[in-house]
């Protein structure tokens, strides 16, 4: 065996008798030694300097209210429409916006040379995006780097969980410097964050409620004619028709946006636009429910290879998931934590904890989120009256969580967390859709776990369940495809054989449905949308415009009389029983109640005396 010399070793001298035995010479300092040693080792090893910590000095940036009028904001990562009206929003309140171009594979292909390695799909398609158009302004228009640090500023959202998500503006910074852009600013708001990360006094970006209200009005008026697009789309008799109503109903939007008028004005005009296109909705066509990670069932790009695009012209209706339902989750999520942490107050003094929120603040902090989730209701209601969407009704978060809770716990963050589980049961139980399609990235940590795991176990449970994963990998177009057509023959299976259900249990043939559009043409109008009776368009259509056909006058008043008959019967039974439900439970919770209530009057007792300098009484302090 060869034995190699280690060169400049040195060790710890053997103490001497005296420091191993303490009580020989209680003088002695063990420590003076160790500190001299670890002096003479670290001069050795020219390791006495002065430690540098590396600080990121590309974290935190923004810009002044004195560069304002320099500078433009760029906005992209949703839907093409939310982004170009997010871009006449803010333009509204007095900043330049350029919305950039939807992702493409160009853009992957940045992101995957300036990026780390092992990312998840959307961080290389949303990083190299902005990284292509600021090389473009590079390269392609003769800007040096400085001018586009200087004159540009990027964006997003951001948020935390078991996610990349997370590390996205990170991931942003470190392509940015690699891409030779080291010092462009990237401003961050948090998803959570509300009003309250006002970016301070010389800031030039100010998240004022203007601001905020400003984006909400888009993001709901681009969920609007998005759902309008696909319901309408599919059935069009004229190819293209849709979209080129869209295109002029989207630069009406956000031309209101920018000039600050009415967007109900600007909405009743996309209506009736959009009433003047001609469709069939005569045709079974599957209905697929699109759900997965945020991004990919969101973008129309690449990203997801044109997911949307592609179920239509495999003649599907894509019925996707709107961006106010995820405002709806946010909000869910506040007031189920604030009910979970609401006996913890005393102890609670985490970031989003409740301990100094002070006498009352827990209720006013429900009666907010309360607040919060009417004012999105009711303001995607009124935008969608507007435009002509009709019977379209957001989805009950709490309805969702108590579905799928026993199947997935709701404490579970990360994604959409439990709203994957809900909506699969949902679609199946309450014959929403005849297909559900999960997309999501490659290595996607929460959702991939929710698709792959617990969709399996429910698939099982709930007989004629249609339920396929898919993952996108940005160059797995054939594969993708190929996954999704092998599930859509099953769903264009059960979606023809409902229509023949549908006419059967009704006594009508479609020719019979079909003759009675063409005399009545308020039932085949653009805009119309027939009652939900089953999974498909053509079916709800057939149970709704059936009794015209087969049924008098006479009778179908009678029909409608009975039914609200029983209607009103069973409310009248059930109602004595939900009040005395209501009752017990109130009854049962009262002492609870009643000692907290006694709890907050006692400390906002306390509370006046203080602030009038009188000191804290002895039995306030025992409460």
């Amino acid at each position: 065996m060869n034995v190699t010399t280690i060169k400049d070793k040195k060790t710890l001298p053997v103490a001497p008798a005296w420091v191993r035995d303490p009580g020989d010479k209680p003088g002695a300092d063990l420590e003076a030694e160790l500190r001299a040693f670890e002096k003479e080792e670290r001069k050795r090893l020219g390791l006495d300097g002065a430690a540098e910590q590396w600080i990121e000095d590309m974290a935190n940036l923004t810009f002044t209210k004195k560069e304002k009028e320099n500078i433009t904001i760029l906005v992209s990562g949703l839907t093409m429409a939310q982004d170009y009206f997010v871009e006449g929003g803010l333009r509204g309140v007095g900043y330049h916006v350029q919305a950039l171009d939807c992702p493409d594979v160009a853009a992957l292909q940045y992101g995957k040379e300036f990026g780390n390695r092992g990312q998840c799909n959307p961080t290389y398609f949303t990083v190299g995006n902005l990284v292509k158009f600021l090389c473009t302004l590079r390269d392609k228009h003769g800007m040096t780097a400085k001018q586009v640090i200087d004159g540009y500023v990027f964006l997003t959202a951001g948020a935390c969980g078991p996610c990349r998500f997370g590390m996205y503006v990170t991931e942003y910074r470190k392509a940015l410097r690699d891409a030779g852009f080291d010092g462009f600013r990237v401003v961050l708001f948090q998803q959570t964050g509300g009003i309250s990360q006002a970016t301070g006094e010389e800031s030039g970006l100010e998240m004022t409620p203007k601001f905020f209200w400003a984006i909400v009005k888009a993001l709901v008026a681009g969920d609007v004619l998005n759902a309008l697009g696909y319901r309408i789309r599919p059935y069009e008799l004229n190819t293209g028709d849709t979209d080129s109503a869209l295109e002029k109903c989207k630069k009406i939007v956000h031309d209101a946006l920018e000039t600050r008028t009415n967007v109900l004005v600007a909405l009743r005009k996309c209506k009736t636009i959009l009433q003047g296109i001609a469709v069939d909705r005569t045709v079974a066509k599957p209905k697929v429910s699109i759900i997965g990670e945020f991004w990919a069932m969101t973008t129309e790009g690449d990203g997801n290879y044109q997911l949307q695009r592609f179920l239509e012209s495999e003649g599907a209706e894509a019925d996707v998931q709107l961006v106010s339902a995820w405002l709806l989750y946010t909000v869910w999520e506040a007031k189920r934590d604030t009910k979970e942490r609401m006996n913890l107050r005393g102890a609670d003094k985490s970031y989003y904890g409740l301990g100094g929120l002070g006498p009352f603040g827990i209720a006013q902090k429900l009666m907010g989120v309360t607040a919060a989730e009417k004012a999105i209701r009711a303001l995607f209601q009124t935008f969608a009256h507007a435009a002509g969407l009709y019977g379209y009704q957001l989805p009950d978060m709490f309805e969702i969580a108590k579905i799928s809770h026993q199947y997935y716990n709701n404490d579970l963050r990360g994604g959409e967390g439990h709203m994957e589980v809900g909506k699969l049961i949902m679609n199946v139980v309450y014959s929403k859709a005849h297909m559900t399609l999960s997309v999501k990235p490659f290595g996607c940590m929460p959702s991939a776990g929710v698709s792959d795991g617990v969709q399996t176990a429910i698939s099982e449970k709930f007989p004629g369940t249609i339920f396929c994963p898919v993952e996108t990998s940005g160059d797995g177009r054939v594969n993708f495809y190929s996954r999704v057509q092998m599930y859509l023959f099953k769903a264009k299976q059960a979606a023809s054989a409902e229509l023949d259900r549908a006419c059967g249990e009704h006594g009508v043939t479609l020719d019979q449905v079909r003759a009675f559009l063409k005399a009545n043409p308020r039932h085949a109008g653009s805009l119309h949308k027939a009652p939900h009776a089953y999974a498909g368009t053509a079916a709800d259509l057939v149970a709704e415009v059936a009794p015209y056909i087969t049924q008098s006058l006479a009778e179908r008043l009678q029909r409608t009389i009975v039914h609200l008959a029983k209607l009103s019967s069973d409310t009248a039974r059930k109602s004595p029983h939900k009040v005395a439900e209501i009752f017990k439970d109130a009854v049962q919770a009262a002492p609870e109640l009643a000692s907290r209530l006694k709890e907050d009057v006692t400390a906002y007792r306390e509370l006046r005396r203080v602030k009038k300098g009188a000191p804290a009484s002895v039995d306030a302090a025992a409460e």
